[in-house]
């Protein structure tokens, strides 16, 4: 019983500091101020005035369409439609013989065997057709749209085997059974509104919106402001009661267990 009770509390620990980084967001978004670019590209100009040229650097939320960088969209490895970002992943299902007090036992099993995300660069539009850069530094962005999402059962191949041109790993040998494969896949097309929470800076030439070099929230989304600070109310109050309740229920269980 009290096994159960250290499970519970590291449950706790983990919903502690997911709800911390939660309300860390939160304050995050309430805490930054929206900027238009015109409105960046004049800060940007005063830092330059003060000697600051490529040296700017400024939390600030941006708002506007994703636009493809000047090398044209990317093509997205499973769907191939057009998009800006892109991320996929590829799972093998399989079962495994097990053997157990003279038993043999059939378990399911999951293993990655493959996965990527687009790391390009794209920008982002305004309403009156001004841009700013967008690096994207590997963050998954929140609420984009799934294109696929598709189980496909294994035919018997062995040896290596290649599906929507990636080549998955060789099988033979493994001992296992190979289910199928379950292929998952993500995009930003152009035109999709976003939100951002970075830091713009000028590095390297024009204004571009990313991950902050020391500490700090990036977010990109499909959502709103407004939509994503109440997603994250509803978060921390969630997990707020999975916290106390895991903490009071694991130290009873563990009470408990030293009394039995």
């Amino acid at each position: 019983m009290w096994i159960a009770g250290v499970v519970l509390l590291v449950v706790a620990v983990a919903a502690f500091f997911y709800m911390k980084h939660t309300r860390d967001e939160l304050h995050a978004m309430i805490g930054t101020e929206t900027f238009s670019i015109p409105e960046l590209e004049r800060y940007r100009a005063a830092s330059d005035e003060l000697g600051g040229k490529g040296a700017f650097r400024k939390t600030a939320e941006v708002v506007g369409a994703a636009h493809p960088r000047p090398e044209g969209p990317l093509t997205a490895e499973l769907s191939k439609v057009e998009c800006v970002w892109y991320r996929y992943r590829i799972d093998r299902h399989y079962e495994v013989i097990e053997y157990r007090d003279g038993k043999r036992y059939r378990r399911k099993r999951t293993e990655r065997v493959a996965e990527h995300t687009s790391h390009e660069g794209y920008a982002l539009i305004d309403d009156e057709g001004r841009t700013i850069g967008v690096d994207p530094n590997g963050t998954n962005p929140d609420g984009v749209e799934q294109t696929v999402s598709r189980f496909e059962p294994h035919r018997g191949q062995q040896g290596s085997i290649e599906l929507f041109g990636i080549k998955l790993p060789a099988l033979f040998g493994r001992g296992d059974s190979t289910i199928g494969y379950d292929y998952k896949e993500w995009v930003i097309r152009p035109g999709q509104r976003l939100y951002i929470l970075g830091e713009v800076h000028d590095r390297i030439g024009p204004l571009v919106i990313g991950k902050p070099r020391e500490k700090g929230h990036f977010i990109i989304s499909t959502r709103t402001e407004e939509e994503l600070r109440q997603l994250r109310v509803r978060r921390h109050k969630f997990l707020a009661i999975g916290t106390v309740a895991s903490t009071v229920v694991g130290l009873g269980l563990i009470v408990a267990d030293l009394f039995v």
